[in-house]
């Protein structure tokens, strides 16, 4: 099977620079969004460049340094992913994997500065080995553009061309990759693609519980409701003010997040109004005030069928 160098690149504004530097660097707790991290493995993760500041300081201080102009709109920061196909890496003992890594960063020193270059760590703590290099894009006469330093597409061949060939003077086995922008596809932060995955199946959850309220489990379905919807709340907001951060860079997450948004949406008019004769539902209708419209009507229909139940004992 043929083995891929494989290199993505990702600018960031100004106020970007923070959930990629929260995701690199592992400050969260608990990563319940991305299932692939396994926090107990995050002590072999490798700086090979390790940030003094925070991202987004470390930019600050060198765009100040070269006294680049910025605008509102301004890159502040080009995110690189690197990595292999996954059978690259398979016989791989962890100090050539290291090595892949270290070749990788040198080519990034001379083609960047390393002096640009505010952190470069290697992660082991998910499925496939990969180095997450960030780097200020200032230009050899000290300008910050980004679509200098990366150009266009014409260009990211040039640099995938470059990139392989340094790297296969030393991993031979490597093929030709092509880059995201000479494909046509669009490159989505993995991290958001798999929380947009993830509150698909939260979203699954609710209906599925739904479905299945009857008047001898209401008690008992109520609080299960209650919790599975307080989570998918709580990871939306985080979700869709992330995915806020890129949506200006990237056509597909746009896409994603105005469809978790119209899912999310309900409006006055399909909130459910109760009798007296249905109490013992008030509960559990308050809390899907902030979910999807679908689980309403969902909910609607399974509580008419129920109440249009005869009375036990009639």
């Amino acid at each position: 099977m043929a083995k891929y160098a494989i290199m993505r690149f990702m600018k960031l504004k100004a106020a970007g620079c923070g959930g990629i530097e929260a995701h690199n660097e592992r400050t969260k707790s608990e990563y319940k969004s991305n299932p692939d991290i396994k926090k107990e493995k995050s002590k072999d993760n490798v700086h090979l460049v390790k940030p003094t500041d925070t991202y987004r300081n470390l930019c600050k201080a060198l765009i100040e340094k070269f006294g680049c102009r910025t605008r509102k709109d301004s890159v502040y920061m080009v995110e690189t992913v690197i990595t292999a196909s996954p059978d690259f890496f398979t016989k791989m003992s962890k100090k050539d994997t290291d090595r892949f890594f270290e070749r990788a960063l040198d080519f990034y020193k001379k083609k960047v500065g390393a002096d640009r270059i505010i952190s470069a760590v290697i992660h082991y703590d998910e499925k496939t080995p990969h180095m997450h290099l960030d780097f200020c894009p200032i230009t050899k006469d000290g300008r910050l553009c980004a679509k200098e330093i990366i150009g266009n597409k014409k260009d990211l061949i040039k640099w995938q061309d470059e990139y392989h060939k340094y790297m296969s003077a030393e991993f031979a086995e490597l093929n030709r990759g092509k880059s995201s922008d000479a494909t046509g596809r669009t490159y989505i932060p993995t991290q958001l693609f798999k929380k947009g995955i993830n509150l698909s199946k939260k979203h699954k959850k609710i209906i599925d519980c739904i479905d299945s309220l009857s008047v001898f489990n209401m008690k008992e379905k109520k609080a299960e409701l209650e919790k599975l919807i307080k989570k998918y709340e709580k990871e939306y907001k985080e979700y869709a003010s992330e995915v806020k951060i890129y949506a200006d860079s990237f056509d597909a997450l746009k896409k994603e997040n105005k469809k978790l948004q119209n899912d999310s949406k309900i409006s006055m008019e399909t909130r459910l109004q109760m009798g007296k004769q249905r109490m013992e539902y008030e509960e559990a209708l308050k809390v899907l005030a902030n979910i999807p419209e679908d689980v309403i009507r969902r909910y609607n229909y399974k509580s008419e069928q129920i109440h249009s139940l005869p009375e036990r004992g009639g």
